[in-house]
């Protein structure tokens, strides 16, 4: 573990801490009491759109700018939240920012993909691959770059690193001051990153993690990152985790996800999107039917953001829109 002292300062990239708000209308439809559900808004970090993302890479550029660095480089998939943040930070923050993406240029540059052109990033397309090809793309495209007499700084995938994930560390210490009989926070898992740090700062009992697909291994995954930021063993087997909203696989959207979608748009005006919240979503609602999540605890659901990548995902928009003709009416 790097004692605090030999870490990097973080740069500012939002207003802390986001508002810690009440759910009474969701938590009726869902057969709690009014006062159990909470809902921490960290889609409301401003830089870029919003999105959890802000937190990592507060960290993350604060050691790029320490290292001197000129071009921010990262992954992710074409509407990945993390890379538009990326870009964005990277904006505020004066640095040229690289874009590698899984797949191929071409079609409507919708949702996210509008955001990372209109910050001003630079997209290298690395065509049909995933996870270490797509790292391996990354740091050839950084090689690159240092040969040309550039400072690149290579940022993980999704942020989730043991320093990125200190952003929530920061976030689980909040949430102990905002609602300190909090029972249980539940959180999307994709890189990892988020709930490693949450379970740092509160414990594996206290964070209920939904896969949502992005990696293998999620388990072993959120376990090594917890493990590095504390210096203590935390076994994968130690955690909270739901498998079971995944369906046919990362990016593919399910019955249960466009409902708690729908659901939580119709009770409380707050938008999720398909891969991320709207699985975590999914996830406490089949967590209160099954008994995990009980009546009369303080459970919390921390929105991560990701709203622009709702309108890059051509079956969420449908889904979304399918009403429309039988809820139109015309003077």
């Amino acid at each position: 573990m790097t004692s605090a002292s030999d870490l990097p300062r973080p740069v500012p990239l939002s207003t802390w801490p986001t508002p810690l708000e009440p759910m009474p209308r969701l938590a009726q439809a869902l057969g709690l009491g009014p006062d159990d559900l909470w809902i921490k808004r960290d889609d409301l970090t401003g830089t870029g759109g919003g999105g959890n993302k802000i937190r990592k890479l507060e960290w993350l550029c604060g050691a790029a700018l320490a290292e001197g660095a000129t071009h921010l480089v990262t992954t992710g998939a074409p509407q990945s939240n993390h890379a538009r943040l990326t870009a964005a930070a990277g904006a505020r923050l004066g640095l040229e920012t690289v874009l590698v993406l899984a797949g191929s240029p071409g079609g409507a540059a919708q949702g996210n993909l509008a955001l990372d052109a209109l910050f001003g990033a630079t997209l290298v397309w690395a065509g049909d691959v995933h996870g270490q090809a797509l790292a391996a793309a990354a740091e050839e495209v950084t090689a690159r770059l240092r040969a040309d007499g550039a400072v690149p700084a290579l940022l993980p995938f999704g942020g989730s690193s043991a320093l990125g994930a200190r952003g929530y560390v920061a976030c689980g210490r909040e949430l102990l001051v905002q609602a300190p009989d909090l029972d249980t926070v539940v959180v999307a898992l994709g890189s990892g990153g988020t709930m490693a740090g949450l379970v740092d700062a509160l414990g594996p009992e206290r964070v209920l993690g939904v896969h949502c697909g992005a990696v293998p291994d999620p388990a072993t995954t959120v376990a090594h990152i917890a493990s590095e930021l504390s210096g203590t063993p935390h076994a994968p087997d130690s955690l909270r985790l739901r498998l079971d909203q995944v369906g046919e696989g990362y990016g593919v959207l399910t019955g249960p996800v466009t409902d708690a979608m729908n659901l939580l748009a119709r009770t409380e005006g707050i938008v999720l999107d398909p891969v991320y919240t709207g699985r975590a979503m999914a996830g406490l609602i089949a967590a209160v039917r099954d008994g995990d999540i009980a009546p009369g605890r303080r459970t919390v659901f921390l929105h991560t953001g990701g709203l622009p990548g709702l309108f890059g995902h051509t079956a969420a928009v449908e889904a979304a829109t399918a009403e429309l003709d039988t809820r139109s009416r015309t003077l």
